[in-house]
């Protein structure tokens, strides 16, 4: 088996595992036994980056799903959690980037976590009503007290991410260190202004919906229904319109076609593709089933020659003015 690739998340010292293990399954899709195992598979494999939050899985299930599956490996392995999402439908403050709702956030995730420390604490969506001044002092808190390890930043604007990193310089507090965005060969919008701002400012990408939530699998073809089993079908109409729209379909079928003719599949183009992306640090993907772990593993190492990255490019082109950036 060939070796886990290891790589900086940013400009960092954290080394996290080229493909990641996405957790928004674990608790949703998958109970605890079925979570278990594909943590098992996925530390034999080498993946040391594990991505969850305190939303998924129905408010925390996934958090405790995880912790359990780690045991007494959790030293051995980078745990990355989110903050600010709504964790009450009665209580509104309890989401978001207050001091307040930071502080007991974290102590919720660790108590389910089971774990004394988090990695990578990321915010999880920006909060427009709160100062990002206050946000990053009160992680900056966390850090010192031993709490959290590394911040980070999801689904942050440019402009955001470059604030934060103002912010954090100018008042000597510890910078967001990764950017979790969505990303993949279809959705490439965050090469316009994410992927500079990143670069300028050293955070290293997290791509979330890698596979755009599967349609890059091979599974979902035009003109048939969606498997009975897929995660699109179980989410209904609006997943088909968010990822499955007659356009998409229509780019996967194109590229299925410039896989058959460069003799691989349709995932090793996904996931290699975004592998190979400058700024990329992990590639997380989430699975239901051990299988499908194994073939984004083994997927993430292919690279694309030059000839067919261009054709990728006609087929799913960057956005207008995009930073085009070193290839790893």
């Amino acid at each position: 088996m060939t070796q886990m690739e290891l790589r900086s998340l940013g400009n960092s010292g954290l080394q996290v595992s080229l493909v990641g293990l996405g957790c928004m399954n674990f608790g949703a899709m998958n109970d605890q036994a079925q979570a278990t195992a594909i943590v098992n598979r996925a530390l034999e494999l080498g993946v040391n980056f594990f991505d969850t939050a305190d939303v998924y899985g129905n408010r925390g299930t996934s958090e405790e799903y995880l912790g359990k599956a780690l045991g007494p490996r959790r030293p051995e392995v980078i745990i990355a959690t989110k903050f600010a999402g709504p964790m009450s439908a009665d209580q509104a403050w309890m989401q978001g980037g207050s001091r307040r709702w930071i502080l007991q956030a974290v102590e919720g995730s660790l108590r389910r976590l089971g774990s004394d420390y988090i990695d990578l604490y990321q915010m999880h969506r920006a909060d427009a009503a709160v100062p990002i001044d206050e946000t990053l002092r009160a992680l900056d808190d966390l850090v010192r007290q031993g709490k959290v390890r590394y911040i980070g930043c999801s689904n942050f604007a440019a402009w955001q991410i470059a604030d934060a990193a103002w912010t954090a310089r100018e008042n000597h507090l510890g910078p967001f260190i990764a950017a979790q965005n969505r990303y993949s060969v279809m959705s490439r919008d965050l090469e316009k202004e994410v992927l500079p701002a990143v670069t300028r400012f050293g955070l290293g990408i997290i791509p979330y919906f890698p596979l755009e939530s599967g349609l890059l699998s091979g599974k979902y073809l035009p003109g048939r229904d969606f498997p009975a089993d897929s995660r699109l079908a179980k989410w209904g109409a609006w997943a088909a319109a968010a990822f499955a729209s007659p356009e998409k379909l229509d780019k996967v079928a194109k590229l299925s076609g410039l896989c058959e003719r460069y003799g691989h599949s349709l995932l090793q183009l996904a996931m290699g593709w975004l592998a190979g992306r400058p700024a990329v640090s992990s590639v997380i993907a989430g699975v239901t089933t051990v299988a499908q772990l194994e073939q984004n593993v083994s997927a993430a190492g292919w690279r694309a020659p030059a000839e067919e990255l261009a054709e990728i490019d006609r087929i799913c082109p960057p956005p207008e003015g995009g930073f085009p950036g070193p290839r790893r």
